[in-house]
């Protein structure tokens, strides 16, 4: 369960790396990250470690899902949730079409914050979701009032779409396509990818 599924390089920060969560394992480390202050965008600030485990369980036993902890460096440093949109809440607020992926990112509460450091996390899960030859492009349903998350999606091509209603928040429907993806990668060799 904890083999690493990608690797990316950032010449700048380091290694990232990434494998599937293991809920009984990492409960601890994500309730801590998931009832921060911080999160409070992921609407588990009142969530106990069963409920933490619990929901990362029902993720890694849905089809068409996962979640995935990143490393930096050897350290956990984010979490992300893959996803088939046509199996969610959003297939009822928007079109799905072939080739779409959904996905979800946490970066690490910290109070030493590194420069660029979110960034190279998005980076690296946009890397990851576009190894996948089939997945042409990412779908992504922030709060709308999550300006920060906005600002990053935009950094990596995100074009905003739509305000839509979902469980719980009202949400900012963008997508990115492959090539909006590599039109803001600054050079090639400012990392390195591997599956």
């Amino acid at each position: 369960m904890n083999d690493v599924v990608f690797t990316r390089t950032d010449r700048e920060l380091g290694e990232f790396a990434v494998r599937h969560v293991d809920p009984a394992a990492d409960v601890g480390l994500l309730h801590r990250w998931l009832t921060h202050p911080k999160s409070a965008f992921w609407l588990m600030g009142d969530a106990t470690r069963d409920d933490v485990a619990r929901q990362f369980a029902d993720t890694a036993a849905a089809p068409g899902h996962d979640a995935l902890l990143g490393t930096h460096n050897g350290t956990p440093a984010f979490v992300m949730e893959r996803y088939d949109p046509a199996s969610s809440e959003l297939a009822d607020v928007y079109p799905v079409l072939p080739g779409d992926v959904g996905m979800h990112f946490l970066v690490a509460p910290t109070t030493t914050p590194l420069r660029g450091f979110s960034l190279g996390v998005l980076r690296t899960v946009m890397e990851l979701l576009l190894s996948d030859p089939g997945n042409q492009r990412v779908v992504v349903e922030p709060d709308v009032r999550n300006t920060s998350v906005h600002r990053l999606n935009r950094a990596v091509g995100f074009q905003e779409v739509e305000t839509v209603s979902l469980p719980g928040k009202t949400a900012l429907l963008s997508t990115c396509t492959r090539s909006q993806y590599h039109a803001t990668v600054p050079d090639e060799h400012d990392q390195e990818v591997s599956r």
